[in-house]
């Protein structure tokens, strides 16, 4: 119960800080597509750059779970048509949105009840990756 309190309150956080940062923004994606501010670029580099230092710290490191498990990170396969076709139907659907998934949540949480046609989009187009996985080229 702790565990979920403490993931609860994280989620909320994390919320407040993309809601205020304007980064749930309609206005502020529509920018950045058409290259208008840095604002959205700023926060997500600045995202990417502290993944990247904390998966590096992790690998370096040994760093261990909170339950003193060892974190193994799998390697991801090398490819390339696989991540452009996969970002452009990505991209797409949040300039068509407005919102990828972490806003969706946020959003919601803000009052714009209309998004959550675009959550019910989401969770569709994940079931149906989850359908027809075996499927679809990788």
């Amino acid at each position: 119960m702790k565990r979920t309190l403490a993931y609860l309150f994280i989620g909320i956080f994390f919320g407040i800080v993309m809601y205020k940062s304007e980064a749930a923004s309609w206005f502020r994606i529509y920018e950045m597509f058409r290259f208008e501010s840095f604002h959205m670029y700023g926060i997500m580099g600045s995202a990417l750059l502290l993944g990247v230092t904390g998966v590096q710290l992790i690998k370096r490191k040994r760093i261990r779970s909170f339950s003193g498990e060892p974190i193994k990170i799998a390697s991801k396969d090398r490819g390339f048509k696989n991540y452009l076709f996969g970002g452009i139907i990505f991209g797409l659907g949040w300039a068509l949105a407005g919102a990828c998934p972490g806003p969706i949540y946020t959003l919601i949480g803000a009052g714009y009840v209309s998004i959550i046609i675009v959550l019910a989009g989401a969770l569709l187009g994940a079931f149906l990756y989850g359908l027809f996985k075996r499927k679809l080229p990788h």
